[in-house]
């Protein structure tokens, strides 16, 4: 009977032990299915309703980063500049501000430049970060590219800076010589003097007031609205007879050939000003008793037939270093001599421009010492009809500033030597 008690007891101990372990291992498999795992961390919905959505439609780079710094969401833009690389926030700074705001709860804003990625150039980005809290646990990083604000900018401020250094110049040239001008009224010869040399800086003053004109509509007209077929050999013709003086003072030579029956299409007061800053341009850099050409050609293209018109002297040229910025506004390659000759260093910005806006191109080359070529191609009439009519979006690169476009000024070789009649000024 000892033994049958003894096991009976035997046998509640068991039975309880095995109760309580089986409580033990219930409660701890619960407690493991509630623990995030390294895959539920990725899977799991982990964003505020709406945020996603949100996020998807700004136009700012977005990042959203944990308690441990881990990237939650980041938008296509995000990876697209660098931020982030292997699935983490690549930019120290960033993630700093992230875990002072995390810290705080308050919302930071600085701006940064970034080494720009897959360059070799020590290029920077420039970028605006801004950082607040997102819940109790996220933060929103929202980044702003500004490198291509900050170019305009420095472009405007640029302009800025130019235009008014040029306008000061006359102005100042002007009161100077109207203050010896009353000073000298008993000498009439004194007088004349003084009043021709006001009437020279009247003149620079007004020609530079009227490019500046002519820049800002062909930066902000569309030329088409206006095209028309226009003759090359009128073109040529006009630019010959607006520069006939000057050459004759210098007694410079002026050839024009191969412009019969070649049509360009655009708007005929753009196109005539083009092609005669550049003659002017060629004459006013040409020395004494040298010679001047002007000639057109039409050549075959993939998209239509083109037509090239070429200017060539035999003037001072220009060196490599200079090529690739004689199409900058106010850019001179030798000041001291655009200044005589009363240049304002804007009419190559206007061909650029002319150019551009008429789905062409300008393009230079030049030795120095031997002389220049600069070429205008434009679509011929006909096949830049047609083409408008199918597609009207020529013009300039949608945002560049005021109309600074990027690839329509390169450098080519000479023009092929023609024979043309020549046409003495």
């Amino acid at each position: 009977m000892d033994v049958n008690a003894a096991v009976a007891a035997v046998a509640a101990i068991a039975g309880v032990l095995t109760g309580v372990i089986a409580v033990l291992a219930f409660r701890w498999s619960e407690r493991e299915q509630k623990r995030p795992t390294r895959t539920s961390l990725h899977t799991d919905p982990v964003l505020p309703p709406g945020v996603d959505t949100v996020l998807s439609v700004l136009r700012s780079s977005a990042v959203v980063l944990d308690e441990s710094d881990a990237v939650v969401k980041a938008s296509s833009a995000a990876y697209a500049l660098g931020l982030v690389r292997g699935g983490k926030l690549a930019v120290e700074p960033m993630i700093l501000m992230a875990r002072d705001t995390r810290r705080d709860g308050e919302i930071r804003q600085v701006e940064l430049d970034l080494p720009r990625r897959g360059t070799g150039r020590g290029e920077a980005l420039a970028v605006s970060a801004r950082v607040a809290p997102l819940g109790s646990r996220l933060v929103l990083l929202l980044v702003e590219d500004l490198t291509e604000a900050r170019r305009i900018e420095a472009v405007r401020r640029d302009f800025v800076a130019n235009v008014s250094h040029e306008l000061k110049t006359p102005v100042g040239a002007l009161s100077l010589l109207s203050e010896a001008v009353m000073g000298a009224s008993e000498d009439p010869e004194a007088v004349e003097r003084f009043a021709g040399r006001m009437q020279i800086e009247a003149t620079r003053l007004t020609n530079l007031v009227q490019e500046l004109i002519d820049l800002s509509r062909v930066q902000n007209d569309d030329p088409l609205e206006d095209a028309e077929p226009v003759r090359v050999d009128e073109l040529v013709a006009e630019a010959i007879d607006r520069c006939r003086h000057q050459a004759g003072t210098k007694q410079i030579t002026m050839a024009a050939g191969g412009t019969a029956d070649l049509r360009l299409w655009g708007n005929r007061g753009q196109l005539a000003a083009a092609l005669g800053n550049l003659v002017e341009n060629a004459v006013n850099y040409s020395p004494a008793r040298t010679r001047v050409g002007i000639a057109a050609r039409r050549v075959t293209a993939p998209g239509g037939d083109l037509i090239e018109i070429a200017v060539t002297d035999q003037g001072i040229g220009i060196s490599e270093k200079d090529k690739e910025r004689v199409f900058e506004r106010f850019y001179r390659v030798d000041p001291a001599r655009s200044r005589a000759t009363g240049g304002t260093g804007l009419g190559l910005a206007i061909v650029k421009h002319v150019a551009a806006s008429h789905s062409g191109e300008v393009t230079v080359w030049s030795s120095e010492g031997q002389g220049s070529t600069f070429t205008l191609r434009l679509p011929e009439a006909v096949a830049a009809r047609d083409r408008a009519s199918g597609d009207r979006t020529p013009g300039l690169d949608e945002g560049d500033e005021a109309g600074q476009t990027d690839g329509t000024t390169t450098v080519s070789s000479p023009y092929e030597p023609f024979s043309a009649p020549e046409v003495h000024p």
